[in-house]
């Protein structure tokens, strides 16, 4: 017998509509809705299937549900994810609800992104790589500057906490006895200027993404921060 997991997400029961309307723009089939006797609705993308309950009184600004897709095509599915919210939206959502985060490498060995729908539930997809760490359980990295910027990456994308997640950076950048690889370095002011747009500071953002573009790197520390180069693209453009 073949077993097989699915995740039961909450909904506030008015958004069930726009919460369907946003899986659809990631590739998701429709395959059950109703409205009545009470709110429920079922997504299918291949072999995943999500089902989502509705709750009339429900909060998306606190909602902590969440579930986790592994694939073998991270990189696929963030694309095909972008450009159908792109298509949906107008635009690409990256605060607020709904919304796509960026796609990095984390320590604790997967490739990720996260995508939240209207009504705050977090789907995490992510792939396994091959530099995984040998215990995951120690997965926090011990260099100073590795450390914030994993802490910051958690603060921002999963807390949504962006003056926490700055807070972080900015600190360890003002570091006297210490300093970050060109990589490092990149990494941090990419994501603080991030930060710094989502903060609704668009002066500050420029001048941290301007600085990150000055900051130089040969061809292999170009391949080590490709996503943070890509980010770089993207915020500036």
């Amino acid at each position: 017998m073949t077993e097989k997991t699915i995740p039961l997400l909450p909904c506030r029961t008015e958004l069930l509509q726009s919460v369907v309307d946003f899986y659809a723009a990631l590739g998701f089939e429709t395959t059950h809705l109703q409205k009545s006797p009470y709110a429920y609705a079922v997504v299918e993308r291949g072999a995943v299937e999500i089902q989502l309950y509705g709750l009339k009184d429900y909060d998306p600004s606190t909602s902590h549900a969440s579930c986790y897709v592994l694939t073998e095509d991270v990189d696929g599915l963030y694309a095909a994810f972008r450009s159908g919210l792109k298509t949906t939206y107008g635009r690409i959502p990256t605060r607020g609800l709904p919304r796509i985060g960026p796609l990095k490498d984390m320590p604790y060995g997967v490739r990720q992104f996260l995508a939240t729908d209207p009504t705050g539930n977090t789907i995490r997809i992510g792939q396994t790589i091959d530099d995984s760490p040998e215990d995951p359980a120690n997965a926090a990295p011990k260099d100073a500057f590795a450390r914030a910027l994993h802490i910051a990456d958690l603060f921002a994308d999963s807390k949504q906490d962006f003056p926490g997640a700055a807070r972080i950076i900015d600190r360890v950048l003002n570091l006297k006895d210490e300093q970050p690889t060109p990589v490092q370095r990149l990494q941090l002011l990419v994501l603080r200027g991030d930060l710094a747009q989502r903060l609704g500071d668009a002066e500050g953002a420029r001048g941290w993404l301007e600085t990150a573009e000055a900051v130089q790197l040969t061809a292999e520390e170009e391949a080590l921060a490709r996503d943070a180069l890509a980010r770089l693209e993207e915020l500036r453009g």
